[in-house]
């Protein structure tokens, strides 16, 4: 558990007997949970620094019509919602679920709090990861302000490539999860998935995409 523990961004730089000694005398619990269950709800204040030592599990948001939107995967060894721990309003911001069995680590926050003091690289550590988590952040704002659903499959095939041709790659993401991941259904994302093949610039084989016409895809979310 502990070289799982080191590897965490929180813990980065420690070795595997220095998160030994810092767990023996920060108090601390570990809780498993099965696939499927909910770890915490939205709007849940943020009382411990949690991570994820084994599984992994998805942040997502239900609006009220039931339609789900995923917002991330997380697996071991990252943290959870830890920019929201400290704050006004330090609130978890979607539902978070098991989706496999897992197990994580809970620091109640003033022992955490206790921890920064004591240990410079934990705090270094964990100031570093809030500035990383407001850059991701503020990348998923912007993608999420493309309103269709045209746009937003441009913007990520665009993302994913990185080449100025022609250029063939494979999807991180089954097409249901991407459905999740966009906030549509999975016949829309097909339908639009069809209209770009029929189009001309792409080609979909299953996972695997080929960009033919990079220009299009650029006007697109121009």
């Amino acid at each position: 558990m502990n070289k799982v523990i080191s590897r965490s961004p929180i813990f980065k730089g420690l070795t595997e007997e220095e998160v030994a000694d810092i767990l023996k005398e920060t108090p601390h619990s570990i809780r498993s949970y099965r696939k499927g269950q909910t770890i915490a709800q939205r709007t849940e204040e943020v009382k411990n620094l949690s991570i994820i030592i084994e599984g992994s599990v998805k942040g997502e948001m239900v609006d009220f019509s039931g339609k789900i939107l995923k917002i991330e995967e997380m697996f071991a060894p990252k943290p959870i919602a830890h920019a929201f721990l400290f704050g006004e309003n330090n609130k978890f911001p979607v539902d978070v679920i098991a989706l496999e069995d897992c197990k994580l680590l809970h620091i109640p926050k003033i022992e955490f709090l206790n921890l920064m003091q004591k240990n410079s690289k934990v705090l270094t550590n964990y100031l570093n990861t809030i500035s990383n988590r407001a850059q991701f952040l503020s990348n998923k704002l912007w993608f999420l302000s493309f309103k269709t659903i045209k746009e937003k499959i441009a913007h990520y095939l665009l993302n994913l490539s990185k080449s100025e041709t022609r250029t063939t790659i494979i999807l991180p993401k089954s097409h249901q999860e991407l459905a999740e991941f966009f906030g549509v259904t999975r016949p829309s994302l097909a339908r639009v998935l069809s209209e770009l093949q029929d189009g001309g610039i792409i080609h979909v084989n299953r996972r695997e995409v080929t960009i033919i016409d990079k220009k299009k895809l650029l006007e697109l979310i121009n």
